[in-house]
């Protein structure tokens, strides 16, 4: 099931840090795309363990886990893959960097903190209060200083590596395009009943962060296959696709949503047999985008 990974990958570290992200590049030509994966980063420092009320299964319920395997094929069709390895839970890079709950700390924040959005609202800020199903994840208050800590050697990073991903493609094409990877609960609550969620969400922030011809043909492809496919909702895109998304500068980002029931035990967060097929399947959809001519398409700009 596994591929071999692509000669050229990185693990990049600050000095003396961990390892914040991981870049997995194409031994032969790069094309316009960029494929990340935000959320999948799954090494817990201890800080964050002892700190934690809830046990590590329970945490890890957050991640976006497996996504680097799902879309480990994209370095062969010619497109750098780039993903977290710390978790969501310790730091979120699908949020501003300063997405911050005053309730969360010991002293006062400081003005430039956005204490507002509705991210923050929902617990689910650049750093969370709470996991995916709504608990508490601290049994202490934190410090400025150490969610400064976090910001500067893990949010920064990832950034500034995907950025540069994201303007060495247009550099070298005219346009980039940068496909947001995530997952998925495959059930939704709210409103007093649970919901199933389709397959796939695309997010195109509702039509702002690329052109038309991308999510068409993303969503063409994935019917074809015989997935269900659904658009901006509930997710029309993050942080990531809309910042980096703007298609007069030839720059299309597009987050795509993976019901995590295809691939994986929700519960148990381990991979099901079915990853496999999906694994294929993302690589037919990713030669499929590789193969097109999005110049002629109009992604230019």
């Amino acid at each position: 099931m596994d591929m071999p990974l692509p000669r050229f990958a990185e693990t990049v570290r600050p000095p003396g840090e961990a390892p914040t992200h991981r870049i997995l590049m194409p031994e032969g030509p790069r094309g316009p795309m960029v494929f990340a994966s935000p959320h999948s980063g799954r090494d817990y420092p201890d800080v964050l363990l002892e700190a934690a009320r809830l046990d590590a299964l329970t945490l890890r319920r957050s991640e976006d886990s497996f996504l680097e395997t799902l879309f480990e094929a994209a370095p062969h069709h010619g497109a750098p893959l780039i993903h977290a390895l710390f978790p969501r839970v310790w730091c979120d890079a699908n949020r501003e960097p300063w997405e911050l709950d005053p309730a969360m700390f010991e002293e006062k924040l400081p003005d430039f903190v956005n204490a507002r959005s509705p991210r923050v609202a929902a617990g689910l800020g650049t750093i969370a209060r709470v996991v995916a199903t709504g608990e508490p994840i601290y049994r202490r208050r934190l410090s400025f200083a150490e969610v400064e800590r976090r910001i500067a050697t893990c949010w920064h990073p990832f950034h500034a590596a995907l950025a540069a991903l994201v303007e060495e493609a247009r550099a070298a094409h005219g346009f980039a395009i940068l496909i947001d990877c995530h997952s998925m609960p495959s059930v939704q609550a709210g409103e007093g009943r649970a919901t199933r969620m389709p397959d796939f969400v695309l997010g195109d922030a509702h039509g702002t962060a690329c052109h038309a011809a991308l999510i068409r043909q993303i969503e063409a492809a994935l019917t074809a296959m015989g997935y269900s496919v659904r658009r901006n909702d509930p997710y029309a895109g993050g942080y990531i696709t809309r910042h980096y998304g703007a298609p007069r500068r030839g720059l299309h980002a597009l987050q795509l949503e993976i019901s995590r029931a295809l691939y994986m035990d929700e519960q148990r967060v381990e991979p099901a047999p079915t990853l496999a097929r999906l694994r294929r399947d993302l690589e037919r959809l990713i030669g499929d985008l590789a193969a097109t001519d999005w110049r002629a398409g109009g992604l230019a700009g």
